[in-house]
């Protein structure tokens, strides 16, 4: 009697963890939980790709700070030399030097008949 009734807590023990087994995997299943697990992975690649860009960006200053080490090119970009030019900076910066040291000159008239 007691072997049987060992065997039947068993079986109905096993059936309920299995039946517990069962229901979880299918609700895991369902659309809405497939969704939300898409979106979780979606959010943390997501932050991933963040903080890999924040490196990628914070290398490429620590790298331009080497080279303007490197070439001696620690300038403010916008600093004019003693004679009021555009000190020689690199690229892009040059110009926008360039064009703020124009912004603020005031303009002259190149219309030679006006010096008659």
């Amino acid at each position: 009697m007691f072997r049987r009734t060992f065997w039947f807590t068993a079986g109905a023990a096993a059936g309920v963890w299995a039946t517990t087994k069962v229901n979880r995997k299918l609700k895991q299943l369902t659309p809405e939980s497939l969704a939300a697990q898409a979106a979780g992975k979606a959010v943390e690649a997501g932050h991933r790709l963040k903080d890999f860009a924040l490196d990628v960006k914070a290398g490429m200053v620590q790298r331009e700070d080497e080279l303007n080490d490197a070439l001696g090119l620690h300038q403010d970009p916008d600093a004019l030399d003693p004679a009021g030019n555009v000190r020689a900076l690199p690229g892009p910066r040059r110009l926008r030097a360039i064009e703020n040291q124009n912004h603020h000159r005031p303009k002259h008239s190149y219309n030679r008949n006006e010096d008659h």
